[in-house]
């Protein structure tokens, strides 16, 4: 794979080693709603296919729970290091016929190479499915962000840029799996304040991890956040969206 290593000297938007300090930390954390929503909906997908797998690999794993269900499908189920980052990892090549990504590959540098890598790993006639975080999710998160930049003067890369919907079925093609297949998940949760969403972020492993993050915000700017998000909501509480994107695609047989 190392002739696929082609973007080394693009400028890197994440901070991997922030990612798995953050990563760690929500270790002890209750596994969030969205990350049981998402894996749920992904033993629904693999279900539908009605058949039986010889050796999964598991990219994103929260709850011991999760595998039990998994050896529903698969007669092995291979845990990826937590550690892992998916464009940068030494796949053993052809091992799994099922592949599942639960919601990790939003926060990598290079989403076409992880991709190939995972391709790598596969068989022929195999199955990758999973979820990915998408364009449309916290938008209110932003625009309360915008608020804090304005008072600040100045612009600071707050909320991480995602992949639209639109753009991740080309990717797997170029990546070498066949047939994608995408589906958009749009979540709307409560909530009674902007520090009530940061701590489910903070407890999901998903708060910013962007290289040139602002260290702090100042009072004044996180006043003005807390302001704005209030502002859209119906006085007590506000809706913010998670757009979650559901994908399957299968390698050449």
């Amino acid at each position: 794979m190392e002739g696929q290593r082609t973007s080394a000297c693009m400028p890197k938007l994440f901070d991997m080693k922030q990612r798995a300090l953050r990563r760690r930390r929500a270790e002890g954390q209750p596994v969030s709603f969205l990350h049981q929503r998402v894996f749920e909906d992904i033993v629904e997908r693999v279900a539908h296919f009605g058949r039986r797998f010889e050796r999964a690999l598991v990219i994103g794993y929260r709850d011991p729970e999760w595998l039990a269900a998994l050896h529903a499908f698969a007669d092995r189920v291979d845990v990826a290091d937590p550690e892992l980052v998916e464009d940068d990892w030494e796949p053993s090549h052809g091992a799994f016929d099922l592949a599942l990504s639960l919601g990790t590959l939003d926060t990598i540098n290079d989403l076409l190479l992880a991709l190939r890598l995972i391709r790598c790993a596969m068989r022929s006639d195999g199955l990758l499915i999973g979820a990915i975080s998408g364009g449309d999710t916290l938008p209110r998160l932003r625009a309360a962000m915008r608020a804090a930049d304005a008072v600040a003067g100045a612009a600071a890369p707050h909320v991480h840029p995602r992949i639209e919907a639109s753009a991740l079925s080309p990717l797997l093609d170029a990546a070498g799996f066949v047939n994608p297949v995408v589906d958009v998940d749009r979540v709307a949760v409560s909530y009674p304040s902007l520090e009530r969403l940061v701590g489910d972020l903070r407890g999901m492993g998903a708060t910013n991890i962007l290289h040139g993050r602002p260290r702090f915000i100042g009072k004044a700017a996180r006043a003005a956040a807390i302001e704005a998000f209030a502002q859209v909501g119906d006085g007590s509480r506000a809706v913010e969206t998670f757009e979650i994107l559901h994908f399957a695609a299968w390698t050449q047989a």
